[in-house]
């Protein structure tokens, strides 16, 4: 990810503004995700501002690494997420130190169960990255032949 979890700071709560600057992202993005994503749903507080917890500010993270990094679509980003916390995987890794903070399962329980072993998802190298992105520039090109393809067979 961009930003590891150690990154974030020990607080209850953080504010719409806060989320982003650590996602990166404006804030009608992560308002936008809200709106697709329901693992991120942050609290709102008597005078109606959004208020996150760690672990929004993590979903968050995690929402950002699948679709700019991994290049997800909003559809497979959902199912992937979704997936993720069924099966208790998801796991926010800092970069830096290689500490895993627990978003699934474990999280929601507060502890980890014994024999309990959740799969750690590491980030992607910058060559990972790079290959994902070339794949993904091929494939548009393909698609774009087919369609033409398609559109010369209509005609």
């Amino acid at each position: 990810m961009s930003r590891p979890a150690a990154g974030i700071p020990e607080k209850l709560f953080f504010k719409i503004g806060e989320v982003c600057e650590l996602a990166g992202v404006q804030a009608h993005v992560l308002r936008y995700w809200e709106s697709e994503f329901p693992m991120l749903a942050p609290q709102k507080n008597r005078a109606g501002q959004r208020v996150y917890r760690k672990r929004d500010v993590e979903m968050a993270l995690r929402i950002k690494e699948l679709l700019y990094e991994d290049q997800y679509t909003i559809a497979g980003a959902k199912k992937r997420l979704t997936n993720e916390l069924r099966g208790g995987k998801l796991k926010v890794v800092g970069e830096e130190d290689g500490h895993a903070e627990s978003t699934g399962a474990e999280a929601a329980n507060g502890f980890s169960q014994p024999g309990n072993h959740a799969r750690t998802i590491a980030p992607r190298t910058a060559e990972e990255r790079q290959g994902l992105k070339q794949l993904a520039s091929e494939l548009r090109e393909l698609l774009a032949l087919l369609e033409q393809e398609t559109k010369g067979r209509v005609k």
